[in-house]
């Protein structure tokens, strides 16, 4: 089961929305120099359809919710974002993965953005033009590169 260890409403994950960040633990992929290392552990409170819902309720104003980690359970990272999109259909669902590439059994489609890669010290965060991080829009069924709207 996924677990969550905090939250916070952001501005600069996702362009253009007000994103209720959900800080998932147990990550497996201990990127060197990580901004987060404590999100490695396995602790935290479940992560469930109604906590969700419940975090939904109590941030309004949000337009996104952003699922930060997960790449241990990434099929319980996509059946949370189809219920963001289902329960919620004003709001977007994005997911933050510090993966190279998306596992094969996930379907894009049921996100609105995904970031993929591993945090690289040498080649910086998505605002560093030379990362490997990348950020897609996802429409029309395609993942679309949109990471250079960082690069302002």
């Amino acid at each position: 089961m996924l677990k969550f260890v905090n939250t916070d409403v952001v501005f600069q994950e996702i362009p253009d929305e007000v994103t209720l960040a959900i800080n998932l633990a147990g990550c497996p992929c201990h990127c060197p120099g990580c901004h987060s290392p404590y999100l490695w552990a396995d602790e935290g409170t479940p992560l469930t359809t109604s906590a969700i819902d419940n975090m939904i309720a109590h941030n309004r104003n949000i337009t996104c919710v952003a699922l930060m980690g997960g790449d241990a359970e990434p099929s319980m990272v996509e059946q949370l974002a189809r219920h963001i999109r289902s329960t919620h259909p004003g709001l977007k669902a994005a997911w933050y993965s510090g993966r190279t590439i998306l596992p094969p059994s996930i379907n894009h489609r049921n996100f609105d953005y995904i970031k993929i890669g591993p945090y690289l010290k040498h080649l910086g965060p998505l605002r560093s033009k030379l990362t490997n991080q990348r950020l897609y829009r996802i429409s029309g069924g395609k993942m679309h590169d949109i990471t250079s709207r960082f690069w302002k």
